[in-house]
């Protein structure tokens, strides 16, 4: 059966990145989340998708140039500012304490594609220790230099690389890698190229899969998870 996972949380009705989202998507039956993770300017691991801050919150410039106390004071609602009070960027071991104890998965998304943001995979891997949780987390990328880098530090973790072209023979590419999870966009996923996938036994886990009609082709196609902004979207089905 696919799996469905909230992408950055119940995003869809509430703000994205929040603990409020990752709350309600693991309230309605998500059978996991996906999430962003940067560093302040401190060194702090922060959950949230932009580079900069100006989309969602009250901020505006570079995460990685102001500290975790300055984030904190900022309101990350985004479109539901003054509907569900103030919502701050979480740390990642935040959200991490939170989901220890939930029957879930969390996907975290190293967001190196603009910024390297040198050692957050060691931080990141730290982080997971700390919180006893490497059995329930993904790590994905676009950097897949990152990937493979938090491989080297972390071969137990289950790591995936994120893509959002036409890859060609993607499932060579990612076998040939070592990486056992593959996360395309879900338009990208056509029967000829999940069975490539499959002959290499890769976990295929796409996104942003938001209607009950895409998320039952992908279910047709034996995809392993769906990332969504309305968990709802296969709770309900």
């Amino acid at each position: 059966m696919t799996k469905y996972f909230g992408h950055r949380g119940y995003s869809g009705n509430y703000p994205e990145n929040t603990m409020l989202a990752f709350q309600k998507a693991i309230e309605v039956g998500a059978d996991g989340i996906e999430l962003d993770v940067q560093f302040s300017k401190d060194g702090h691991l922060v959950v949230i998708h932009d580079e900069t801050l100006d989309r969602t919150t009250t901020g505006t410039g570079l995460v990685r140039e102001h500290t975790l106390e300055e984030l904190k004071s900022l309101d990350a609602s985004f479109k539901f500012t003054g509907k569900y009070g103030i919502n701050q960027i979480p740390t990642l071991g935040e959200v991490l304490s939170y989901m220890s104890d939930k029957d879930a998965v969390t996907n975290i998304e190293l967001k190196t594609g603009v910024f390297e943001y040198e050692g957050i995979e060691e931080a990141v891997w730290n982080c997971i220790k700390e919180h006893n949780v490497a059995d329930k987390v993904i790590i994905s990328s676009f950097n897949h230099y990152s990937i493979l880098r938090m491989r080297k530090i972390a071969p137990e973790l289950k790591c995936g690389l994120l893509t959002d072209c036409w890859l060609i023979n993607a499932g060579k590419y990612v076998h040939d890698l070592n990486v056992p999870c593959y996360h395309p966009a879900f338009r990208n996923l056509t029967p000829e190229i999940t069975a490539e996938l499959k002959e290499y036994g890769l976990i295929i886990n796409t996104w942003t899969v938001n209607t009950a009609e895409d998320f039952k082709y992908l279910e047709s196609l034996g995809i392993d998870v769906a990332i969504g902004n309305y968990p709802e979207t296969a709770v309900i089905r």
